[in-house]
């Protein structure tokens, strides 16, 4: 049976969606047995194709995950291993989900630090409960830096100004200032969050396949191509999905129940669940 052979992380399906809750008592540590975890269902999910969108979220309202287990890390050598050519694990998990066909989101109602804030960064989507989400990353004072991710992806969101400040501040960024920083996409009260996360994530789930991920490719290319040759692969791959039979369906219902007309246009979501009617 899929979705079995976890002990820190819950896993439900919901028309399309997974539902992915971190339980692993007491602070919802990132362990190594976490991170093997984290990794497979990264992998499970990217073969699953009765799911399309996944969202994570935790069992402990005050821990989503509180950083990467220590006492592994005071057992490292004393002598540095040499230069790997090759991801480790939690860097593997985060590019799995960043380049899968396949939207991932974070719900965040608790602390998020570390190697979990590392983890997160490597999502597509992050959101998080004002007054219950907090963000870190607090390894400088430790003497270590981020080894997860958290450099490279913290700077191209925020800056290298403000990457700074949170990197090497290694202060507790509540979800207001998360957001406000780009660290995350908003900030919700809390009794908002979850119908927010959970509407957002069953509205993708419920789009063309192909136009998801060819969107999300055509993002991931901003960061690896020159403008002009990303602006060539987006008209490309709009043009092969302006082709196929499902998308002109679409397009049609949503004329047919107002689109393009004043005052069908003035409620533009009912339209599109229109358009989305088998």
């Amino acid at each position: 049976m899929p979705y079995e052979d976890y002990r820190t992380l819950k896993v439900r399906i919901d028309k399309k969606v997974a539902f992915v809750t971190i339980d692993h008592p007491p602070i919802n540590l990132m362990t190594g047995r976490m991170m093997w975890e984290l990794l497979n269902l990264s992998e499970e999910i990217a073969a699953d194709d009765k799911v399309r969108v996944v969202v994570f979220d935790s069992a402990d309202p005050d821990y989503f995950i509180a950083h990467f287990d220590l006492t592994a890390l005071i057992r490292y050598p004393d002598r540095p291993p040499a230069k790997s050519s090759e991801l480790h694990r939690l860097n593997k998990t985060c590019e799995n989900f960043r380049r899968m066909p396949k939207v991932s989101i974070a719900k965040l109602e608790g602390r998020t630090r570390g190697g979990g804030s590392e983890f997160v960064l490597g999502l597509d989507m992050r959101f998080g409960a004002i007054g219950r989400a907090v963000l870190c990353q607090p390894e400088v004072a430790l003497g270590i830096l981020p080894g997860g991710g958290g450099t490279q992806r913290l700077s191209r969101l925020l800056g290298s100004a403000r990457a700074l400040e949170a990197l090497l501040g290694c202060r507790d960024f509540p979800a207001e200032l998360a957001a406000q920083y780009g660290w995350i996409n908003r900030a919700l009260p809390p009794e908002q969050l979850t119908p927010f996360v959970e509407n957002l994530a069953f509205s993708i789930a419920a789009y063309p396949l192909e136009a998801v991920a060819r969107c999300k490719t055509s993002i991931l290319n901003v960061a690896e191509m020159p403008l002009v040759e990303g602006l060539i692969e987006e008209s490309y791959l709009f043009d092969q999905l302006a082709t196929q039979s499902e998308p002109k369906v679409r397009m049609k219902r949503f004329l047919d129940a107002g689109g393009q007309t004043r005052e069908g246009e003035m409620d533009l979501d009912r339209l599109m669940k229109k358009a989305q009617l088998a």
